[in-house]
């Protein structure tokens, strides 16, 4: 066997091992019985995946320690089912440009692998069941919300107030009030449905609003009364901040388009702040009016 073909190989082989530590660790912290014994069932499998590719290698490897706490730190973060998509999809990529497609030529048995790493454990991964996911769509309401909303009333504010402590104080209670407002109208709309936890998507969605208001009006509240301007670009950035991240979330757990859903959000939240900050502008040269 050539030296960089048995690299490659001992690469993969620690990749297979390092993933059945990382599935029984993230195991351990689901609640669902049936999420557990899906994880650990695909451990299982890495662990065949390791002895198949040691029967070729004759070496024993050891488990990449730093890379299973990072996924296990994410799935407490981010939760297990963002963690272990991410991470098959690291799996998925080409390793120093070989696959285990183009090495099943030499090793016909890594074929099987092949079809496992791509058909049967994406299909487990599919029937994982996270109760976060199952209120992405009261997130999304509250966070695209509150994006355009308070992104737009910031913008109208700026020039219209001319004072980042007045801007803070306006953007505050309208972005308090928009929560409120949210939050009771999911209530209404999931009992309306019919939707046995509309509480909690409601909580989800008012949760998601304020939060994203607090971020949004953190520059003006640290900036100094007549760097409003500057206040209102941060804040349009930290915008962007988390219309990208938040989007990358859910492309890598839902299995979404990340560039489509980035540039739709952030176009509409931006598109809606330069049309506010316009209307701001012509009504304070309008009305006269400087506070």
């Amino acid at each position: 066997m050539e030296e960089n073909l048995r690299k490659v190989l001992i690469t993969m082989q620690r990749n297979e091992i390092t993933e059945k530590e990382i599935y029984i660790k993230v195991s351990k912290i689901t609640k669902e019985e049936n999420n557990k014994k899906i994880m650990l069932k695909i451990a299982a499998e890495e662990q065949q995946h390791y002895n198949l590719i040691r029967s070729y290698t004759n070496v024993e490897v050891s488990v990449n320690r730093i890379r299973v706490w990072f996924y296990y730190i994410a799935a407490k973060i981010f939760g297990f089912t963002f963690a272990v998509k991410q991470m098959e999809g690291r799996e998925n990529e080409v390793v120093r440009g070989y696959s285990y497609e183009k090495l099943a030529g030499s090793f016909p048995k890594l074929s099987k692998v092949a079809e496992e790493e791509e058909k049967h454990e994406l299909l487990l991964l599919d029937m994982l069941d996270e109760e976060r996911l199952k209120y992405v769509g009261a997130i999304v309401l509250g966070l695209n919300d509150a994006l355009v909303e308070i992104t737009g009333s910031l913008a109208g504010f700026t020039l219209s107030m001319a004072n980042t402590r007045v801007i803070a104080l306006a953007g505050l209670i309208t972005g308090i009030s928009a929560t409120l407002s949210m939050a009771a109208s999911e209530y209404i709309a999931e009992k309306t449905e019919g939707t046995k936890n509309a509480l909690k998507s409601s909580l989800y969605t008012g949760l998601s609003y304020l939060g994203t208001v607090i971020l949004l009006i953190l520059p003006f509240i640290f900036m100094n009364n007549d760097m409003y301007v500057q206040a209102l670009i941060i804040s349009l950035i930290v915008a962007v901040v988390i219309i990208s991240v938040f989007n990358y979330y859910i492309s890598v757990a839902k299995g979404l388009n990340f560039k489509k859903r980035f540039i739709q959000m952030a176009g509409v939240s931006l598109g809606v702040a330069l049309f506010s900050f316009i209307v701001g502008l012509l009504v304070k040269n309008i009305l006269k009016i400087n506070l």
